[in-house]
C-alpha cells in the first residue's frame, strides 16, 4: 500500500504606496509518496496540521498470536 500526500500552495502579495505598485506572485507545489508495511489499519489512518507541520498516524493492525494445543505424545 502506498500513502500518497499532495500539496499545492498559491501566494499573492500586494505592495503599494504613492509612488509604486509590486505584485509578487508564487507557487509550490509537493508531491510525496510513502510505501507503508503490509500489517497498517487502513481504516484508522489520521492526519492533522499543526503551525505548518503535518503529522501522519497509521495504526498497525493487532498480531494475532497463534492458538496453542498442547499434544500428549506417546512413549512405548
Amino acid at each position: 500500500m502506498v500513502l500518497q500526500i499532495s500539496r499545492e500552495r498559491n501566494m499573492k502579495k500586494d505592495d503599494k504606496n504613492d509612488k509604486w505598485h509590486i505584485v509578487e506572485k508564487s507557487s509550490d507545489k509537493f508531491l510525496g509518496r510513502f510505501q507503508l508495511p503490509k500489517n497498517v489499519t487502513v481504516d484508522h489512518i489520521k492526519a492533522a496540521m499543526e503551525n505548518g507541520v503535518l503529522s501522519v498516524t497509521v495504526q498497525k493492525a493487532e498480531v494475532k498470536k497463534p492458538d496453542v494445543k498442547a499434544i500428549e505424545i506417546e512413549v512405548n
